[in-house]
């Protein structure tokens, strides 16, 4: 079996996709156009794509479900600005003074997602340890 998709329900999908291409770097299809029901983001394979759907209910409750992001070219807090730069916002604060620690946020929708620290600095955090 091999993920394919990763699918968001949306009340604007190419809104909420643009928002997604520009976190990830990962252009929308092609095939896609503002007022379309369905939005894929294309990422690299083997990652899976991010697709977004138009629902009629507006987001209600914390999703069940959640993306968690390790930035690979910039750190934790350099990748959080960047993102609020983009229009999310930040949700819980779980940085901890020594380095370690995520960030909860929220896409332009509500959608839950979380930042944790990049490759680099868990290394340099695992060799002070």
């Amino acid at each position: 079996m091999i993920l394919r998709h990763i699918t968001i329900d949306a009340a604007n999908p190419y809104q909420l996709g643009t928002f997604w291409s520009q976190a990830t770097g990962w252009p929308v299809s092609a095939d896609d156009a503002p007022g379309d029901n369905e939005v894929l983001v294309e990422a690299p394979s083997p990652v899976p794509a991010l697709l977004f759907i138009a629902v009629p209910e507006g987001k209600t409750a914390k999703n069940r479900v959640h993306i968690d992001w390790q930035p690979d070219e910039r750190t934790r807090d350099e990748e959080v600005d960047r993102l609020v730069g983009l229009g999310a916002t930040i949700h819980e604060d779980h940085r901890k003074p020594n380095g370690r620690g995520w960030v909860t946020m929220h896409d332009p929708e509500g959608n839950e997602f979380c930042i944790e620290v990049s490759a680099s600095e868990r290394a340099a955090l695992t060799a002070t340890d």
